[in-house]
């Protein structure tokens, strides 16, 4: 089984507060994370998103497949655990709505959550989950 990789904002608090939901609920170890201000996310994101800086969204890459903003979030939870994947239905909803609300919590995600000053550090048991 090939990996996905879930790429997050490493100073984020709501951000790092989701990986853990999602390696909680990712039984299978489907996923790998990196930060998106690390060297790994620099390589895996194509030239166009990286010329506009760090997303502000979280960021899945699978099968060479790059997703982003509510679509991210719904293709990670469809491999959780769980009654999880019964969410991702919502891939239906035109992306223009499903993003707008995804907007606007990533724009006020450090007002709303806060933000440390350096990237979160997983303990030694899940270290061989990040890149």
């Amino acid at each position: 089984m090939e990996n996905a990789v879930v790429l997050f904002d490493g100073v984020c608090h709501l951000c790092q507060r989701a990986v853990r939901f999602i390696i909680k609920r990712d039984s299978a170890a489907f996923f790998r994370f990196a930060s998106l201000q690390s060297a790994v996310a620099q390589e895996l994101l194509p030239p166009a998103i990286r010329a506009e800086g760090i997303p502000a969204s979280v960021v899945l890459v699978y099968r060479g497949r790059i997703y982003t903003q509510s679509s991210a979030a719904l293709h990670i939870a469809r491999r959780l655990d769980g009654g999880w994947p019964l969410f991702f239905a919502a891939i239906i909803i035109p992306p223009v709505f499903r993003n707008a609300v995804y907007a606007w919590i990533a724009r006020n995600r450090y007002r709303l959550f806060g933000r440390s000053e350096t990237c979160w550090l997983p303990s030694a048991d899940l270290q061989h989950r990040f890149l």
